[in-house]
């Protein structure tokens, strides 16, 4: 009887821990949400769902923009938030550090005189679920993207390669450099 009651308590503490991550995100957002200094930028599911629906409906015989439109419509969200006025350094420290749970795992990691750049992913079944990017720097910049789906590599290098996903541009680049 022990063992039954145990398996079901062991999945709800996984389930709590990969929600306590999201929310660790979320609150970090959440902190600079009122804050005039940044930017911030939320693109929603349904957004991301009819635009790769309207890429899908009018690619007339074009079996790229058709592809693209299919995993355009994998994007379940996008948050971005930014700032060009704040110590880009400090944040991305206090950023990383909300992320305890080593849910990510690091794809990119570039330090380069007083700035940081930094690709993550959260994987689950197989699939990434989370593409999370922080660069900040000493002179003022500091940005966050999370991209929320469920992807595989070659998806992300496709969204990387053919559209102008913020930040996207920087994993476009660090994915040639790896190869």
């Amino acid at each position: 009887m022990k063992k039954i009651l145990i398996i079901p308590i062991l999945l709800l503490s996984l389930v709590f821990k990969a929600q306590a991550q999201d929310d660790a995100i979320q609150k970090f957002f959440s902190n600079y949400m009122e804050d005039d200094r940044f930017s911030r930028v939320y693109i929603s599911p349904k957004m991301m769902q009819m635009a790769g629906g309207f890429l899908k409906s009018n690619s007339e015989n074009d079996q790229d923009a058709e592809d693209l439109g299919t995993l355009i419509q994998k994007v379940k969200g996008i948050r971005i938030l930014s700032s060009e006025e704040v110590n880009g350094q400090a944040l991305y420290n206090e950023a990383m550090s909300t992320l305890t749970n080593n849910k990510y795992e690091e794809l990119m990691d570039v330090q380069d005189k007083g700035s940081s750049l930094k690709f993550m992913v959260r994987e689950e079944g197989g699939l990434v679920r989370e593409l999370l990017m922080l660069s900040g720097d000493k002179g003022g910049q500091f940005t966050l993207l999370s991209m929320l789906g469920a992807f595989t590599y070659e998806d992300l290098n496709l969204l990387a390669e053919k559209t102008d996903i913020p930040g996207m541009d920087s994993y476009n680049k660090g994915s040639k450099e790896n190869n």
